[in-house]
């Protein structure tokens, strides 16, 4: 058996920066409380929890100290927080700082915005609060036509697209053909497209496709409510024919898995090195 790991497997630079900080807080201070889950991985908030940080979902039940997770948070949580005296820690991933400060920008000089991604991930929920009024979600092509028509009765002439960061890369360029060949039709307005999918998610995204055309079975490791996790099992099953998703190696089925000859694997960008590690040696037994 040939095991194929991912060179871009595991943490991105917004994840570790966020982990490795907050482990050092906890070195130095008590009362550190984190608003919602650091990052979406069951194994590193439950490490995070044992060295004492508390995960809160409302602001209200903070202690002296809160930290804002690597997705990012609504703009009105920061105002709260200092009416309520309480020290933010802001361990944003700086590629969302980046998309918050785009959008309040574009809102600013009269743009209606347009964000592409999953209305229920908490990065969109941050950031669409620095949008103004006049901005909407759309989560996949079938979307499209009915966007661009509450974008038309705006009245607005000016439209602003962004991606969350760690959305689909095909089904974004879709998506915005798509708003293009529309646009191109109302000669009066302008359109921008700022592509913000990351870096970091966009080169895993493709070693992925690669890994999984040339493999017998693909395993993807990350948390089961992970956004980019769940992405790259999507795009593994694109061209794969045997894929899971699992967060720990309790979940393979060695008996399964021993029939295929290479076996590729990739880690979503919140999963940390040690889940890796131990699926490798795991398989390293079999071979």
């Amino acid at each position: 058996m040939e095991v194929i790991i991912g060179k871009t497997a595991g943490f991105c630079f917004g994840v570790a920066n966020a982990v490795n900080k907050t482990t050092n807080i906890l070195d130095e201070k008590e009362n550190i409380s984190c608003l919602g889950e650091l990052v979406h991985n069951k194994q590193v908030t439950e490490d995070l929890e044992n060295k004492g940080l508390i995960i809160i979902e409302n602001l209200d039940e903070a202690r002296e100290n809160v930290i804002i997770r690597s997705h990012g948070v609504e703009k009105g949580i920061y105002n709260s927080a200092k009416r309520l005296g309480i020290n933010v820690i802001d361990l944003t991933c700086p590629k969302v700082l980046k998309i918050h400060n785009i959008v309040e920008e574009y809102s600013n000089n009269g743009y209606y915005i347009l964000l592409v991604g999953k209305r229920t991930h908490p990065e969109i929920i941050g950031t669409i609060s620095y949008c103004g009024k006049d901005a909407d979600i759309i989560e996949d092509e079938s979307q499209v036509e009915e966007k661009l028509e509450e974008f038309y009765k705006s009245g607005i002439d000016k439209l602003l697209i962004v991606a969350q960061t760690t959305f689909s890369l095909d089904k974004f360029n879709k998506i915005t053909l798509l708003v293009e060949d529309e646009i191109k039709k109302h000669t009066d307005i302008q359109l921008e497209i700022k592509r913000t999918i990351c870096d970091a998610t966009r080169l895993r995204q493709e070693e992925t496709k690669e890994i999984a055309s040339k493999v017998d079975m693909m395993i993807i490791i990350g948390g089961k409510h992970s956004s980019n996790t769940n992405k790259l099992y999507e795009v593994s099953r694109k061209y794969c024919n045997n894929c899971i998703l699992i967060e720990t190696k309790e979940e393979i089925d060695l008996d399964k898995i021993a029939k295929y000859q290479r076996i590729g694997i990739m880690a979503g960008a919140s999963t940390p090195k040690t889940s890796i590690e131990a699926v490798v040696e795991m398989l390293n037994k079999i071979c």
